[in-house]
């Protein structure tokens, strides 16, 4: 049976809740230009060889190109090519010379080549070609902000986040799958496919990443001699991107660990601390679903938490499957519910609140339980492995972060002054970011 159309009111709220968001995203693009093309007139670069391109080793031109017609605007637009872009920019140019560079995946490099040979193939003759490239590399990443987010302001965003992108919540929602499967429905071979299947899907995750260093063992190490291998080549497991990361940038287990490094931990501490504490405040909300990984949850908690992890076939047939133990008059008042919510383009977190247990809910309900494990995983990564300076674009990918700072800014039991320093943490960030980021200082 279809769905009901949605009312006409109902559809006009969804659409100006849709503007107001495209409208954000594209000033706040708009406002990141300013202020860095400001920064970069105030502030001399720390690092002034952005414009340096050498000929490529693969593939060498036998002739210099013709200069650009406009060469002011391809040196402004080549003087924006800092940090990890000179690689990118480099990879859609050349390829992958160079071992370091296999650290980089290639999916963004190939969307720079083929927008440059295609789109932007007639500015060649204004700006040149690398500026063309660094010019496709700003667009496909400002596009891909805006529209990730019109997608993710919706029900349907956090849904696909909860369901596709990490594997710890495929895990958590394999296990309770089975767990029910096995137990409350008596289905031994169901919840055995339910393994089978959600590891198969877990190994899904992986095959993008190992073909990529399968495709750098090829280049680098096939048709070599011992003498000529480099050392990860031959390792048991020869893993190229771990050893990219440890030889050439230092990253390992407590490695970072030095007091130099001092001001980057300064630097990083502000997430760091606004996760911890999230994750704290879980933990002590509910210890028992925590402990159990939810499989202690309450009856009411588990259906809503059924109602999520089945939304993905509910889009296949018009209603959300919930466990067969639950009514169809709750099934009912979760379909309205849900259509409701999503009409309303309303986010994530309110729907958690709707759904929730009526003794915790919100941040506390039970269907967080993965995003915390998820977050707790992220910070111990950041803190002990990675280079901590990057842990707040790295932490910010968690939506437990930002769920957890509309609590402390909102709920009427906080005090205000943690609101007004997560504002004003936010407006820092950006103005300071835009100034020491776009001049190749370190901040990230």
């Amino acid at each position: 049976m279809a769905s009901p159309s949605k009312p006409p009111s109902e559809q006009l709220l969804n659409n100006s809740h849709q503007t107001k968001v495209l409208k954000s995203a594209i000033l706040s693009r708009l406002l990141l230009l300013i202020l860095t093309l400001l920064w970069r007139t105030l502030l001399t670069p720390y690092d002034t060889s952005a414009p340096l391109n050498p000929a490529c080793l693969n593939n060498p031109s036998p002739s210099p190109p013709p200069p650009p017609l406009l060469p002011s605007l391809a040196s402004a637009i080549e003087n924006g090519i800092v940090w990890d872009s000179v690689y990118f920019v480099r990879i859609a140019q050349c390829g992958y010379e160079y071992e370091q560079s296999y650290a980089f995946l290639p999916l963004l490099p190939a969307c720079i080549f083929i927008l440059s040979r295609t789109v932007f193939a007639p500015v060649v003759l204004l700006i040149g070609h690398r500026a063309v490239l660094a010019l496709s590399g700003y667009v496909i990443s400002n596009v891909a902000f805006i529209f990730a987010a019109i997608y993710f302001y919706s029900t349907a965003g956090f849904c696909f986040v909860l369901l596709q992108s990490s594997i710890h919540i495929l895990l958590i929602n394999t296990m309770h799958q089975a767990y029910d499967a096995a137990f409350l429905k008596k289905r031994a071979f169901l919840a055995l496919w339910i393994l089978i299947s959600g590891a198969l899907r877990c190994i899904c995750i992986f095959v993008p990443f190992i073909t990529f260093q399968a495709y750098g063992y090829y280049n680098i190490c096939l048709e070599r001699s011992s003498d000529e291998m480099r050392p990860w080549c031959k390792a048991r497991i020869p893993l190229l991107y771990n050893y990219i990361q440890s030889y050439y940038w230092g990253m390992g287990f407590l490695r970072y660990f030095q007091l130099k490094q001092l001001p980057n931990f300064l630097l990083a501490s502000p997430i760091l601390s606004l996760a911890v504490c999230s994750i704290i405040y879980y933990v002590k909300s509910r210890p028992e679903i925590v402990l159990s990984l939810g499989f202690r949850a309450s009856v009411e908690e588990k259906s809503s938490m059924a109602a999520i992890f089945s939304l993905k076939k509910s889009h296949r047939s018009n209603g959300p499957q919930i466990s067969e133990k639950y009514s169809s008059r709750r099934q009912e008042n979760h379909n309205l519910k849900l259509r409701k919510i999503t009409s309303q383009g309303r986010g994530a977190a309110e729907f958690i609140i709707d759904h929730g247990s009526s003794e915790k809910l919100g941040y506390a309900s039970a269907s967080i339980l993965p995003f915390i494990l998820h977050l707790s995983f992220m910070v111990a990564t950041a803190f002990f492995v990675m280079h901590v300076q990057v842990a707040t674009r790295f932490l910010s990918a968690s939506p437990s972060v930002y769920w957890f700072a509309s609590l402390l800014m909102t709920c009427p039991s906080m005090s205000k002054r943690w609101g007004y320093m997560i504002w004003a943490y936010s407006c820092a960030y950006i103005l300071l970011g835009s100034l020491l980021f776009s001049n190749f200082y370190p901040f990230t």
